[in-house]
């Protein structure tokens, strides 16, 4: 990947106007896309498989009236006035019937029961200071057409037209609980904070506002896509919001990586061109194995089996897909436009030799010495670090490496690693303890679905639930409904009746409104209010109590009777992601381990990652309850509401936290096993690798900080609990367990946090997130000779699984030669051709094949290169046949001296020579050919004239080459 990466950097930086322009017209085709398809959130929630959402189901087909969404009138009387006064009564009950006849209203009941309608004296509060016009809409919310809305709301503001001066009307209810998707001035100080701190990294104005540019982009991008998909899938207001709010956090820290590393490398004198894309090769690499760890997490979301919740999670991952896209596409293109202005001006050419960032500076972060927190600004009057020679770079895709034997500089960042390690023991307990204590609030927190209570004061649904709430008490912001098949009874309007009158003695029960059969008498509802709130514990129990209840009812009325309604369905959906975040934690925990495992060649790393990050998610988790259940800072954070939190809250932030846990632990613990690698020091290697990284985790932690703790004070009050949990749990995460105590048990465990298996390491996949490489590449450039191809170089190769005293290889074969392979095992000849053709790993020594190192380019080898193996019929000839159709640049033949035959062997060299005629897989080079045999003669006879020949005898020593020319 770190390759690929490579080639699409330099690209990109070469052709910087083009991918300028492509990106501005994808940017534009998305907007215009959205704006003409957008059609606004929908906070409908629906869960498949609950029995609320079964209900409502039946609901739609047998009692149609009652299944769509509903609103609520409520008119208050003047100070010691009374709602029952005959005009007061006149006017709301004309404005009940006015409220009935607008399209798409299948019935607005008024509340005096001398009316002719069904109306119910439990719509008249206890005080008589207040009456509620309950109002029943034929479709769902999102059928809603903005004229109904609007005539509803003229409805009311005409009825407190009529009334006595001093009375208040507000129309609110399920139908305006709806939230608009906005951000406010605090969310951009939020990127002003990000800039901030970028600046103070990079020290240039120039270098601080490109991660902007790209992560502004890129949330603009992702936030277009979620809104067009709004004319085909129910989104909820929630979700763009997050999906900006995590699209905007990792697009400015994944560029910042890149950056970081790209003018680090400026300072050490490699040109813009090449610096770019070895940045978005190496760091890149990183990003893309952090983002892919999010992505993997934010879809993992679909485990809860929940719709909303599942394209929440695809939205989320798309906003990071696109950051990182962003990051190794558009921002090498604006480097590109930057050239050498990313760095101070006695950095660039002709200002005297380049400076080499300390010791410290170096690595993983990429940020040299001018990116110091102490020391930042771009000040021409600053002394320049001792040159380091350019070349140091060809050795490793990072900046030259700190002598092990030197001790590592890093001012305050050295001071903490120190600190932290000095005893090691000490430092986890503490940290251990510490967030074990933040984590003790997490039992107390209480989850729900969002409804009108959540919306900002002053708007219509928010102001008629709090009127509701006062008047007559909470549950009626919260109805339930009761419902069953009742098509066995003879007397379905008693058994309503009589159903209604049990129900209403159940405790918890505030009242029954209402309880009637539908028209044809086959389906019945009982309309419940609570005493609680919609979000309390108290109605909670009321749904449990009356789905227990189930047998009793079924043996006394022979009524299978089903809890559904908003309510119920926000309890269920929040039993339901309760449920699923086991599962899902296990999912991610053990994805970690997996991943880590795969990166770190350890089990001690990948085991300590997981349990801090259970360490951060707990921590966060009883943070937020401490904030939004126990009301701690509340008012200075300015939460919107006290109680409950949005139900996938947890699962969004252990999603969202895991993918950032895995960020930080890459690119710390990435230099520190880097540095143990070259030193087998590991205490050493730990502060070596802290010092290298630590400036930019810190960087990149304070940018997700600010952008997340921005939607806290003035953001939407279902996201002020996930950003809140988020902000708190990037401080965690990166600061105490990230570079408190992963130092701390790496240091304790010594050189056994560097072990692993042997068989799990044979098992485990390698993922190259650091570009290593790509480094390997850079090393062997110019080798064996600057200037000079070759089709095949090897020096001192070993074939994995091979004896380790075994035959080593030296062999050097230009383009177009031939290369006999004699000798030794049959084994042993063909474990060295398919190592040549990158089909087996090597495992020792230098080898470059059409230019491509390997085991590092084995995918690209193998892409060029054809292996034969021969048996003595004529299926060999077409098999030879079958691979040169494929054009290769080498053709690897193994058992050529399996062919006696002199018409089958002079098939093969026909074969071999037109191939020979054409051009290989490059124009320039001509078909190379490898026999691999026991009989040198036998082979020698299956290669066309005019091939420059070279043979190789396998021994027990090292391989000698000895070269004939035919």
């Amino acid at each position: 990947m770190s390759s690929a990466l490579y080639a699409l950097g330099r690209w990109a930086f070469r052709a910087h106007r083009r991918m300028l322009l492509l990106w501005v017209i994808v940017l534009a085709v998305l907007f215009t896309g959205a704006g003409l398809l957008s059609e606004g959130t929908d906070n409908t929630f629906s869960i498949p498989g609950t029995e609320s959402q079964e209900a409502l189901d039946a609901l739609a087909r047998t009692f149609p009236q009652v299944s769509g969404t509903s609103a609520q009138l409520i008119a208050v009387a003047p100070d010691g006035g009374d709602v029952n006064d005959a005009d007061f009564e006149a006017a709301v009950t004309a404005a009940a019937t006015d409220i009935a006849g607008i399209p798409q209203v299948s019935s607005a009941t008024a509340p005096y029961p001398s009316d002719s309608s069904s109306g119910s004296s439990a719509n008249i509060s206890a005080d008589d200071s207040a009456v509620i016009v309950p109002i029943q809409l034929s479709v769902a919310t999102t059928a809603v057409l903005p004229s109904t809305a609007d005539a509803l709301q003229a409805a009311g503001v005409a009825l407190e037209a009529e009334l006595p001066a001093g009375s208040q009307v507000s129309v609110g209810g399920q139908l305006f609980a709806q939230t608009s998707t906005g951000i406010s001035v605090t969310e951009l100080l939020g990127i002003a904070v990000a800039y901030v701190v970028l600046f103070i990294t990079f020290g240039s104005l120039v270098a601080a506002g490109l991660p902007l540019i790209t992560a502004l982009l890129g949330v603009g991008a992702s936030l277009a896509i979620v809104f067009m998909a709004t004319s085909v899938l129910t989104i909820t207001s929630t979700t763009p919001l997050l999906a900006l709010m995590l699209g905007l956090a990792v697009g400015i820290d994944y560029a910042l990586f890149i950056i970081s590393r790209h003018q680090d490398q400026l300072k050490h004198g490699i040109e813009p061109e090449e610096s770019a894309a070895r940045s978005v090769a190496t760091s890149g690499s990183a990003v893309v194995f952090a983002a892919l760890t999010v992505i993997i997490a934010l879809l993992g979301l679909a485990v809860a089996g929940i719709p909303f919740l599942t394209i929440m999670g695809v939205a989320a991952a798309l906003a990071v897909a696109i950051a990182v896209l962003m990051s190794v596409t558009l921002t090498p293109a604006l480097l590109g436009f930057a050239g050498w202005h990313i760095v101070a001006r006695r950095f660039r050419p002709g200002a005297g030799p380049p400076a080499a960032a300390s010791e410290d500076g170096a690595g993983e972060d990429g940020a040299g010495e001018d990116s110091e927190f102490e020391d930042s600004a771009e000040s021409e009057d600053v002394a320049p670090a001792e040159a380091e020679p350019a070349e140091a770079e060809l050795t490793e895709a990072g900046p030259a490496e700190t002598p092990t034997d030197a001790p590592p500089r890093g001012g305050f960042f050295l001071g903490w690693v120190h600190a932290v390690t000095r005893w090691p023991l000490v430092t986890v307990v503490a940290v251990v303890v510490l967030l074990g204590l933040a984590a003790i609030p997490a039992a107390g927190l209480r989850l729900a679905l969002p409804d009108a209570g959540s919306l900002d004061e002053g708007t219509p649904g928010r102001t008629t639930y709090d009127l509701v709430a006062e008047h007559f008490g909470p549950g009626f912001n919260g109805p339930l409904i009761v419902t069953g098949s009742i098509i066995q009874s003879t007397d379905p309007v008693t058994l309503m009746d009589d159903l209604g009158a049990e129900i209403a003695t159940v405790a918890g029960v505030a009242s029954v409104p209402l309880a009637t059969p539908n028209e044809t008498g086959d389906t019945g509802i009982v309309q419940v209010i609570p005493e609680g709130a919609p979000d309390s514990e108290q109605t909670e129990e009321l749904v449990a109590t009356l789905r227990s209840m189930q047998p009793h009812f079924e043996e006394e009325y022979g009524v299978r009777l089903s809890v559904t309604g908003y309510t119920a369905a926000g309890i269920d959906i929040s039993e339901r992601l309760a449920g699923a975040l086991l599962p899902f934690g296990l999912l991610v925990v053990g994805l970690s381990l997996v991943l880590l495992a795969m990166v770190f060649r350890s089990i001690v790393v990948p085991v300590t990652a997981a349990l801090g990050y259970a360490l951060s998610i707990g921590a966060a988790f009883g943070l937020t309850s401490l904030v939004f259940i126990d009301g701690f800072l509340a008012d200075p954070l300015n939460v919107a509401g006290l109680g409950s939190v949005i139900s996938f809250m947890p699962i969004i932030l252990m999603g969202v936290l895991f993918g950032l846990a895995m960020d930080y632990e890459v690119f710390l613990v990435s230099r520190m096993r880097e540095e143990y690698l070259h030193s087998d020091d590991p205490t050493g290697s730990v502060h070596r690798g802290f010092t290298a990284s630590a400036r930019v985790v810190t960087a990149a932690a304070l940018i997700m900080f600010a952008v997340f703790a921005a939607f806290v004070p003035e953001g939407e009050a279902n996201i002020q609990p996930i950003a809140f949990g988020l902000a708190v749990g990037v401080l965690i995460d990166a600061f105490l367990v990230r570079m408190t105590l992963i130092p701390a048990v790496l240091v304790s465990f010594g050189r056994g946090a560097w072990w692993i298996p042997g068989w799990l390491d044979r098992a485990l996949p390698h993922f190259d997130v650091e570009g290593e490489g790509l480094a390997a590449e850079f090393a062997l450039a110019d080798w064996p000779e600057p200037g000079v191809e070759f089709a095949i170089a090897a020096e001192g190769m070993r074939v994995a699984g091979q004896p380790p005293d075994g035959p080593a290889c030296d062999l050097m074969l230009a383009p177009g030669e031939a290369l006999v392979l004699l000798g030794g095992s049959l084994d042993e000849r063909s474990a060295i051709l398919l190592a040549i053709g990158g089909r087996m790993p090597v495992s020792a020594g230098r080898v470059k094949v059409e230019g491509f190192v390997l085991p590092t380019r084995a995918a690209a080898v193998r892409a060029r290169t054809a292996y034969v193996l021969l048996d003595a019929s004529l299926r060999g000839v077409s098999a030879v046949h079958d691979a040169l159709r494929r054009r290769p640049g080498i053709v690897l033949i193994d058992a050529a001296d399996s062919f006696v035959d002199p018409e089958l062997r002079a098939g093969i060299r026909r074969a071999l020579g037109e191939a020979r005629k054409g051009s290989g897989r490059r124009a320039v080079a001509p078909l190379t050919i490898v026999l691999a045999c026991q009989n040198g003669a036998i082979a020698d006879a299956l290669l066309p004239l005019g091939v420059e020949l070279r043979t190789v005898q396998l021994t027990d020593t090292p391989a000698q080459s000895a070269v004939a020319v035919r």
